[in-house]
């Protein structure tokens, strides 16, 4: 994909770079894939000015859009070895299909679909025709070098993206836990008890009566028996996961391992845990290469948000657009800094600014404390610089 590597004031380089941009878009075969669940949608074009080819091929048929790919450069008239660029926005799908086509030779980018401006009208068309086409041109848009048409997902590796699945699956399996003690407790409220506390989870429930004193009804009696069994094998499949994660970090391997050695780093300083390091260093850490505190801050949605129209200038709070789960933890984490690192200077700023202020004002502190915290943690793992008064674990 060619792209523009200087800017020159000079109207006439100017110009000629535009030129060269768009001769290189004419011969190039620009394709946009409109993903279904059993039909995908293809609209294939070279310029603005010629109407995309539309073609419907079977979802995950990769020899039908390898024929279709062909059959488009020879209806437009390019040569079989033409270059192609392709798009398609994320979903469920996920990224197997953009290693597919790269494996192919083609240029493809994974597109944020909420960065897609919309019309605002009152209703809108919408199929998958039109969607496809619009994708095309947004696509040509892109690739002719015109910047902020839309937002370009970082792709993972296989390896990344596979790490992911231990600590997702535990957020997962910790919210169904939560559900089924929701659950059993509703059961037992409709008969005017409440759930005793029990440790270990033992086999059984435990024995309780109704509020009068008269033992629960059997169909209750059974299906508490039932709740309490699926209880059980959550909180064991959550042990056994939690048990995993400790042996990563315990074997020999994660010394010559680069996330785990970040995990261990991140671990070390108080206030931080073995959740928030792994989560940290698997979700946000290691995977992308951050060239500045501003991607940090925008990944994980902790950027600000103005609002200005002519006099009138309004804040909006965070843009909450990044990582749900980071932008979670990073709020959470940095209650625990500002109670666990005293002598931080982030911890003294919060304290300067925000500790006698009202409960709001707290919150809204906190959210600046995650936003500096995350961002020197970034410093910290890639310059091993503590962050400033920061102490590590004894």
């Amino acid at each position: 994909m060619p792209t523009v590597t200087t800017r020159s004031t000079d109207p006439t380089a100017a110009s000629a770079d535009l030129s060269a941009l768009a001769a290189a878009s004419r011969s190039t075969l620009h394709l946009a894939l409109d993903l279904g669940n059993s039909r995908w949608q293809l609209a294939f074009a070279t310029t603005v000015a010629l109407a995309p080819r539309l073609r419907s091929v079977t979802a995950r048929d990769l020899a039908t859009l390898d024929a279709e790919i062909a059959a488009a450069k020879l209806r437009f008239g390019l040569p079989p070895e033409a270059p192609v660029v392709s798009c398609y926005e994320a979903g469920r799908d996920g990224f197997w299909l953009h290693r597919a086509l790269a494996a192919r030779g083609i240029a493809n980018v994974v597109v944020d679909s909420a960065s897609i401006g919309q019309n605002r009208r009152a209703r809108r068309a919408k199929s998958d025709r039109l969607d496809a086409t619009a994708l095309v041109r947004l696509l040509l848009r892109h690739h002719a070098g015109e910047r902020g048409v839309w937002s370009v997902l970082h792709v993972p590796s296989v390896e990344e993206e596979d790490r992911r699945h231990l600590h997702r699956e535990l957020f997962t399996l910790t919210r169904e836990r939560t559900r089924q003690v929701n659950r059993i407790k509703g059961l037992l409220a409709l008969h005017g008890v409440v759930l005793p506390r029990v440790r270990g989870l033992p086999a059984h429930p435990p024995a309780v009566v109704g509020a009068d004193g008269t033992p629960l009804p059997g169909g209750v009696t059974a299906r508490l028996a039932r709740e309490w069994t699926r209880l059980r094998a959550l909180q064991r499949d959550l042990l056994a996961l939690r048990a995993e994660r400790r042996h990563l970090l315990a074997s020999d391997a994660a010394a010559a391992d680069p996330l785990l050695r970040m995990v261990t780093q991140l671990q070390a300083l108080k206030g931080v845990g073995e959740v928030s390091a792994w989560l940290y260093a698997v979700e946000f850490f290691s995977w992308r290469d951050f060239r500045n505190r501003r991607q940090v801050g925008a990944l994980a949605g902790l950027t600000a948000t103005p609002r200005e129209s002519g006099d009138v200038s309004r804040e909006l709070g965070i843009s909450k657009a990044g990582n749900m789960r980071i932008r979670a933890l990073a709020i959470e984490l940095a209650w625990s800094w500002v109670r666990r690192q005293p002598t931080s200077a982030l911890t003294q700023w919060y304290q300067a600014r925000f500790a006698t202020a009202g409960g709001r004002q707290r919150r809204v502190g906190i959210v600046a404390v995650a936003r500096k915290l995350l961002i020197a943690l970034w410093r910290y793992l890639h310059t091993g610089a503590l962050p400033e008064g920061a102490l590590l674990k004894t």
